[in-house]
């Protein structure tokens, strides 16, 4: 997942910054009316009080030349700050423009965490070079966090935690808590010679433990939990939710603790987990860069306008097949949208419902059948409703009885297999190793719309011609 820090830290320090600066739809509009010379001095105003958080919301906010020139403006001591906290496009259009010279010394000041994080967007030329600045010793930590894919948690554990041998004192325990100050740290990790986890033990026990030579092995809590390193970011997120903790551990397969997993972490992969999935909904990723060029921008989403193109002709080809009875009946026209507006609503909400319980890891072979019939039970009675109230309506504006069935029968047809696709596409996507939130609701729209348009006008053709 990009960006961790992203999400964890440029909120923050906007929220927590006392200055004019604060208010950063304010400093961009002051920063985009300014031109030239003068936006260069605003800009350098801004850097004064402002955090890297907020450097990087403005940088964004600007196009790409005038992004560059700032650029330059920025410390050079901040810079990895800003591009940790850039979405993944903007870094590397930055990253490209740099001289190599800037670019070696930029990448000689980041650590093996931050170019795992990085990597996940950067062409294998620009991570190569990155690994050529880095020492031996931090190239094998990069090779060992690079082991996990993007959707397993041991590729953005905290690898910064507190970790002592089991024959540790109580007292050096709380030496480490005194110096150490890292964000949600409650816990102690005890680890051998070899960094195989052992056991946790808790702040609060190390601190009322009034013998200080007491070895930390002696205070172990014994309902400690750990997390998989090959766990899914979801699943590592949902761990620490159901734990009530602050901190877990994450081991690998030998049982070497990796890092830790915070509920701060936690928070932010949710947050981003499902940014992704609405942006996905329209063919886009949540690292798209605002300000991306024309060309790149459009082709990104020309993809699915086509395949959006598609399924209209597919809808299109339906209507087509009855042509004969539309001549002659033109109120099935007026009527057409209705029915495929209903279906589709109706599949929307049976969609999202079964996206999210996949995402929280709900959903599985053993329960698929029952939400089924739950979905088909709720779709029918809607449907029946629905039905009755449209058939009406569109009976009595028509002064057609037969125009009311016609359209209420087609209603609950499409209603209740909206709610059957609503469940099936997803599974059937995940099954193909395919991003239900990304097409699932292309194909369920193509789905409520054929089967809408197919009922409409076969059941009309029958009972008008």
């Amino acid at each position: 997942m990009n960006d961790l820090k992203n999400e964890l830290n440029s909120e923050d320090e906007i929220e927590s910054s006392s200055s004019p600066q604060a208010d950063v739809s304010q400093v961009v509009l002051q920063l985009t009316e300014a031109e030239g010379e003068e936006q260069a001095e605003v800009f350098s105003e801004i850097l004064i009080d402002a955090e890297p958080g907020t450097i990087a919301l403005l940088l964004e906010s600007l196009p790409l030349d005038e992004r560059y020139e700032r650029w330059q403006q920025v410390d050079v001591e901040e810079r990895v700050d800003v591009l940790n906290l850039m979405r993944a496009d903007p870094r590397l259009g930055i990253l490209k423009k740099m001289p190599d010279e800037e670019l070696d010394l930029l990448f000689s000041q980041l650590s093996p965490e931050d170019l795992i994080e990085w990597s996940d967007s950067l062409p294998d030329n620009i991570t190569d070079r990155a690994l050529a600045q880095m020492g031996e010793r931090q190239r094998k930590h990069f090779e060992l966090y690079d082991q996990y894919t993007e959707n397993e948690i041991g590729r953005y554990a905290d690898h910064q935690m507190l970790a002592l041998n089991p024959s540790s004192t109580v007292a050096q325990g709380q030496r480490f808590f005194r110096r150490i100050d890292l964000d949600c740290n409650d816990h102690l990790f005890l680890v051998d010679n070899n960094d195989k986890y052992l056991g946790t033990v808790r702040r609060y026990d190390v601190f009322k433990t009034v013998d200080t030579d007491t070895p930390l092995q002696a205070l172990k809590w014994d309902d400690s939990r750990v997390i998989s390193a090959d766990s899914s970011l979801i699943e590592a997120a949902e761990a620490i939710e159901h734990s009530r903790e602050l901190e877990l551990p994450v081991v690998d397969e030998d049982g070497i603790l990796i890092g830790r997993m915070t509920l701060r972490t936690a928070t932010a992969l949710v947050r981003e987990h499902y940014e992704a999935q609405l942006m996905a909904t329209a063919g886009m990723d949540e690292d798209d860069d605002l300000f991306a060029p024309i060309v790149v921008g459009a082709k990104r989403r020309a993809v699915w306008l086509g395949i959006n193109l598609l399924t209209a002709f597919l809808a299109s080809a339906t209507i087509g097949m009855f042509e004969n009875v539309l001549s002659q009946v033109v109120a099935l026209a007026v009527l057409m949208p209705i029915v495929a507006s209903m279906g589709g609503i109706a599949g929307s909400q049976s969609l999202t419902l079964m996206i999210r319980g996949m995402a929280m890891g709900q959903i599985t072979a053993g329960n698929v059948m029952s939400l089924m019939k739950n979905e088909l039970g709720i779709g029918a009675l809607n449907g029946t409703l629905w039905a009755i109230v449209i058939g009406i309506i569109a009976g009595w504006w028509f002064d057609d009885t037969v125009m009311g069935i016609v359209i209420a029968c087609a209603i609950l047809i499409n209603m209740a297999v909206a709610a059957i696709a609503g469940v099936m596409v997803p599974m059937i996507l995940q099954r193909f190793n395919q991003d239900a939130a990304l097409s699932g609701s292309v194909i369920l729209t193509t789905v409520t719309d054929v089967v809408g348009f197919f009922t409409f006008l076969g059941l009309a053709s029958i009972l008008y011609l």
